[in-house]
């Protein structure tokens, strides 16, 4: 990944605790019949959002997109994170969970804290993403009270989010993109970063419908 402008002056963060051990990466291909979610999954949420749930299972299945790490998901990840110099890059779908299908992250020596592969669906800012359905650009989450407080600002230190929703042509939001930082940005550059995430989104629903998934 391109290094940040501020690379050279940034203190890594404390060592953080064990992120969810990441499916191996021979599984990426192990995923290839029908995906189906829990038995809870369905009954344990709320009638709106459980179908939800069921037609984003339906179409995922439809088009044959994987529930599990891809290599293709995380190179388009870790192209998102470098064109925008963040630090992190997601290809999300919302599943029982934000499930990370791609993912960019800094090396694991690099004193940054690493994420795992999956998240709960009310943590972070793609459920707002998820709920606007248009792209959501925060320069600086604290720049807001309605954005300052989240459990992803606590647990890896976040200062700047770019999200963008991944909305089929039938209307289904399958889930998002997005980048996150833990430097803010300036107020500036934010229409260029939102432009990279929206881009990226395109691009990552291009790829479900044309492209053979490795």
């Amino acid at each position: 990944m391109s290094q940040h402008p501020s690379d050279s002056y940034r203190t890594p963060q404390a060592a953080a605790p064990s992120a969810r051990s990441l499916p191996r990466r021979d599984m990426r291909d192990a995923h290839r019949g029908l995906v189906t979610p829990p038995a809870t999954a369905l009954t344990s949420q709320p009638p709106q959002r459980a179908s939800e749930l069921a037609q984003r299972y339906e179409l995922l299945n439809r088009l044959g997109v994987p529930t599990v790490p891809n290599e293709d998901f995380d190179d388009l990840a870790r192209d998102m994170a470098t064109q925008a110099r963040f630090l992190y890059g997601f290809v999300n779908l919302f599943l029982e969970e934000q499930t990370f299908i791609g993912l960019h992250q800094p090396p694991a020596d690099s004193g940054y804290v690493i994420v795992g592969r999956t998240m709960s669906r009310d943590h972070g800012w793609c459920p707002e993403v998820m709920a606007r359905k248009k792209a959501l650009p925060l320069h600086d989450v604290h720049a807001s009270p309605r954005f300052s407080g989240n459990a992803v600002v606590d647990a890896v230190g976040i200062r700047s989010y770019f999200g963008a929703p991944l909305i089929d042509d039938s209307g289904t939001v399958l889930g998002t993109v997005c980048v996150i930082d833990p430097e803010k940005r300036p107020l500036a550059d934010a229409r260029r970063l939102r432009d990279i995430v929206i881009n990226a989104a395109t691009q990552v629903l291009d790829h479900i419908a044309r492209a053979p998934l490795r």
